[in-house]
This record gives structure tokens, sequence and C-alpha cells, in this order.
């Protein structure tokens, strides 16, 4: 009986794809391995969306190979789909895959553990490619935390002039609405009461069946058991007034909107070939909050794109402090083989470092600014976790952690639902008490 141990970077819809993978090695009698050292089979799910992650995943590799000799070493992933010649330069990975037909890889790894043979099988995406079902029994649901992430959709169709995900994981499908209202009834009888909808290019859900993304969250909040829908990043043109206007007819729904930004300046949202500007994405910004008074948003922003003017990036700090986010992921732009922006004359690395930190700052400082506004106000808090000695951790709505202190709850409020008054905001949590009695 062999042993599988799994090491995944990148992505919600990654973490969620290993949890596919698990479950298929499982079926073909492996035993998932608690630690390396137990461990026959190592899996690395890459990730390629920029340069530190192409290079984790090949460390990761090389030095499984090192540590762990006689291993079976898979490398497969977004790393190996988007440019295939990995596979030469990563001679200490016995099997690689890409992101296609996943279900493969155990397959090609049990060959390799019988007869030590070798194998790259990387399949190209084609303009038609159907959505990849793979089950998913248990869920992903991050360690000690009861909400549960279903993978809804794949690929994207944008190209935009920095990314490489087009490549890596083709043109746009979708789980369908049977699919997927039959695993949310599956991770409700397990246990979960939130759902976090992810994919690829989440907010294009449903187009090949004439469908939106709203269909798919009204589906879900239909489930029985599932108290929470939460959704993952999205592309802000893509969401209507009439997404909206049902949204806000679920009291199910999370209004935690993750809309990917990239650039607060027209100029570099131009060159980056992003299908809005600053005025677009503000009144989307504003049709939201009209809807949802309560509403959190977060974003991406990229510093440091090719040819960014100082100019350009004051900008993009402007709109950050104008839209009021609750959080900001900063990354710094990282040239990605083959696409547009790479044959771009490109701006020194430590500018772009300098720029990161300084979007940074603003952004803790927005963080702390919309954690006070909270104060006084009460919220239902999903507790989930208990891992601090002093604490109970668990989320409200718009996705603000919410701690309360041990002591003033004696039993375990894992996986309830009860009202927090918010008494004091942190850095980046707030701590309160619960209002209704546990």
């Amino acid at each position: 009986m062999y042993k599988v141990f799994f090491i995944t970077f990148g992505c919600k819809v990654n973490q969620y794809e290993t949890e596919c993978l698990r479950s298929c090695f499982v079926e073909k009698g492996f035993v998932s391995a608690e630690n390396e050292s137990e461990a026959d089979v190592f899996v690395v799910n890459s990730c390629t969306v920029t340069g530190s992650g192409d290079s984790k995943s090949l460390y990761a590799v090389r030095r499984l190979r090192r540590s762990y000799p006689r291993a079976v070493i898979a490398l497969t992933g977004c790393l190996p789909q988007a440019a295939p010649e990995t596979a030469e330069k990563c001679p200490e990975a016995d099997v690689v895959t890409g992101t296609k037909e996943r279900e493969k890889l155990v397959g090609l790894v049990m060959n390799a553990l019988e007869s030590g043979e070798c194998r790259t099988e990387i399949v190209p995406y084609g303009k038609s490619d159907s959505f990849e079902d793979i089950p998913c029994p248990v869920g992903f649901s991050e360690s000690g935390r009861t909400r549960a992430f279903m993978k809804i959709q794949d690929g994207c169709n944008q190209f935009c002039s920095y990314c490489i995900i087009p490549y890596a994981r083709g043109r746009c499908r979708s789980k369908s609405l049977d699919s997927l209202r039959t695993e949310a009834q599956r991770l409700a009888q397990s246990g979960h009461r939130e759902l976090v909808l992810v994919g690829i290019n989440l907010a294009f859900y449903g187009q090949e069946y004439g469908l939106r993304l709203v269909d798919a969250v009204e589906t879900c909040c239909a489930v029985e058991g599932i108290e929470r829908v939460r959704l993952g990043s999205l592309e802000p043109e893509m969401i209507s007034d009439d997404d909206l206007e049902r949204l806000s007819r679920l009291p199910e729904f999370c209004p935690q909107f993750h809309l990917s930004l990239q650039s607060g300046s027209d100029g570099v949202l131009r060159r980056m070939n992003r299908k809005y500007n600053t005025d677009d994405y503000f009144a989307l910004v504003c049709r939201i909050r009209s809807r949802f008074p309560d509403a959190a948003f977060t974003t991406d922003i990229m510093v440091g794109f090719p040819q960014e003017t100082e100019e350009e990036f004051a900008e993009s700090m402007a709109f950050a402090e104008k839209v009021g986010f609750a959080k900001i992921h900063v990354f710094q732009y990282s040239p990605r083989k083959g696409t547009v922006a790479a044959r771009l004359p490109q701006l020194h690395k430590s500018v772009k470092a300098e720029r990161a930190g300084r979007m940074k700052t603003l952004g803790d400082a927005l963080q702390e600014k919309y954690l006070k506004s909270l104060v006084g106000k009460t919220v239902p808090v999903l507790f989930e976790r208990e891992n601090e000695s002093d604490f109970y951790h668990g989320y409200a709505p718009d996705y603000t952690l919410i701690k309360i202190f041990r002591k003033k709850c004696e039993k375990s409020l894992r996986n309830m639902i009860f009202c927090v008054t918010i008494e004091v905001s942190g850095h980046d949590c707030c701590y309160g008490s619960i209002c209704d009695s546990p």
C-alpha cells in the first residue's frame, strides 16, 4: 500500500484541485501520508502566476529528490501546462502533467512505481473544452475552518497583457448547476455551513449554459444546511445591476467583494489590456454600496508594471484611497515569458520593491480605518478556530476576522453562528463580545 504526500502552491483553485487529486489516489488504493518522511509518492501541484511561483514549485521538486531519492515525484499543474519545456529543465520529476485530464495522473504514477517508467504527458487545451468535474467527496476546507471551497469555473478568455493563465488553464468553462447542487448538498451534509465559490475567472461562470454567476449563488443558497455563500475574486466588468439586485435578495449571501483592480491608473490599465477604467470600477463600487451598505471591498494591486511612471503610481495610490478598500493584496509585476508585457521596457526591481512598500503601507492604513469603522456594530459571526489560548476566532459576513475572549465563554463555539458586538479594532481584526447567549 503506497503512501502519497501533496505539496500545493498558489490559489484556492489549486488547493481545491489537490483535494480532488487526493480523492483519486485514495480511490485507487493509495493512503494519504500525514508527513513527508512516510511517503512513497510526492505530488507537487505548481503555480505559475509569478516567477516566484515557478521557483517555489521547482525548488520543492529538487528538494524532495535530494531528500527522498527512491520516491516517485510528480510535478503537475499550471507551470508545466504553460511551459511544457519545464519537464526538460526538471529531470528530478518522474512524472510531469498539466492542468488538463487530471485524473490520468494516478495511472502515470502507478506505472512509475511498478515499472520505473518516467512520463511527461501535457495535453493542450482547445477552444471548446468542457469543465473537468473531478469528484471532491469531502471538499476543500482550510485547516481548522468550517467553510468549504468549491471550484465552479475554470479558464480565462481575457488575455491581459501580463498574464500567463489563459495558457495554463485554457478557455472559460463551468460546472453545471446540477453538479454544483449535488456537491453543495454533500458539503452541507458533512457539516459545512459556509461555501466559498472559486474559479480562475469566476465572474464568467455559466456563459456556455446561458447562465450567470448569480445562478450558481442562488443554487447554493437554496441547499438546506448552507447558511452562508461567499464569492472568490471577481472581474469587475462582468457584474450587472440585475446580478446585484438578485444577490441582494439572498440572506445567505455574504457582502464581501474581492474586485480585482490591478491598477488605479487608466494608462496602466490600458497597457494591461484590462477591460475597464477607473470610472467604470468606481461606478460599480457605488452601485454595490447602494444595495449592500455594509459591503467590504478587497482587491489585488500590481505595482511596477512595465513603463509605470511615478505619476501613474500616484494615481493608483489615490484611487485605492478613494475606494476605501478593506484590504489590499499588493504584489510586484513579474514578467511571464510569452506575454505582451514581458516584451515591454521593464522597471528596475528596486523601483518595484519601493512602490510595493508604499502601497502596502497605504493598504495597512486603509484596513485599520475600515476595522475602526466597525466598532459598535453587531454582526453575525461563524466561529471556526480555537487555536489561540485566549481567543475564539470567527468571521463576519464581510470577512472581518472577529475574536472574543475565551474566558467570556467556556464551551466550544466551533461551527456555530452568534451575534457579536464589536468593541475594539486591531490592525487586522476586531474584538467583541457575544450578545446572544451561547
